[in-house]
């Protein structure tokens, strides 16, 4: 489904940065963790900002188009494909993770997610922003299905090990290409780990 949604030369997402991670993106130190990067628009700015950024996600149409927009904008990444149902990341290997969009079946998750904690320095931080299951009355974006939209509580329960440093459910406006475009109700989260 990913290779055929990136397969055309628009960029779906457009190529900007999400806004919850430009505000934030201070509090990041490389090597940083990008999970289901897609066509790189995220990995793209960071590494403008001189970070060390690995992109993964399971489209290699997606991390082609990644590559290319690096390319035309002066700077490197790093991307692998990869399935996050099988993903394993490496044990103290990252100052930040950023998750944003990637939203994972319940299942996936809670193998995923403590990897994720384990992959991260002392110190390092989550970054995440998600559709919230009020999303669901709305057609702005994200998966129609309950299982993979996140709320405050199943961050808490599901990152049990980080000290949270932002947590809230809020309604804003994302215009992110054709694909999230409108009011949207999110979860954006900043966990760090002690």
């Amino acid at each position: 489904m990913w290779n055929q949604r990136y397969a055309g030369d628009e960029f779906v997402y457009g190529t900007e940065p999400n806004s919850f991670l430009v505000e934030h993106a201070g509090r990041l130190t490389g090597p940083v963790l990008s999970l289901a990067e897609g066509e790189g628009r995220n990995a793209v700015y960071l590494a403008s900002l001189g970070l060390d950024v690995l992109g993964v996600d399971s489209s290699d149409v997606g991390l082609a188009k990644a590559q290319a927009l690096a390319d035309s904008r002066g700077v490197t990444i790093r991307t692998e494909v990869a399935d996050l149902e099988t993903f394993e990341p490496a044990e103290n290997a990252y100052g930040a993770v950023v998750s944003i969009w990637a939203h994972l079946p319940s299942r996936i998750r809670s193998r995923l997610y403590p990897l994720l904690e384990r992959s991260l320095k002392p110190g390092g931080i989550i970054l995440l922003e998600a559709y919230t299951v009020d999303q669901l009355a709305r057609e702005t974006g994200g998966p129609k299905d309950a299982d993979m939209l996140l709320t405050r509580s199943k961050i808490e329960r599901e990152f049990p090990n980080l000290e949270t440093v932002l947590l809230r459910e809020i309604d804003r406006e994302v215009q992110e290409g054709s694909y999230h475009a409108g009011l949207s109700s999110v979860v954006q989260f900043i966990g760090r780990k002690v």
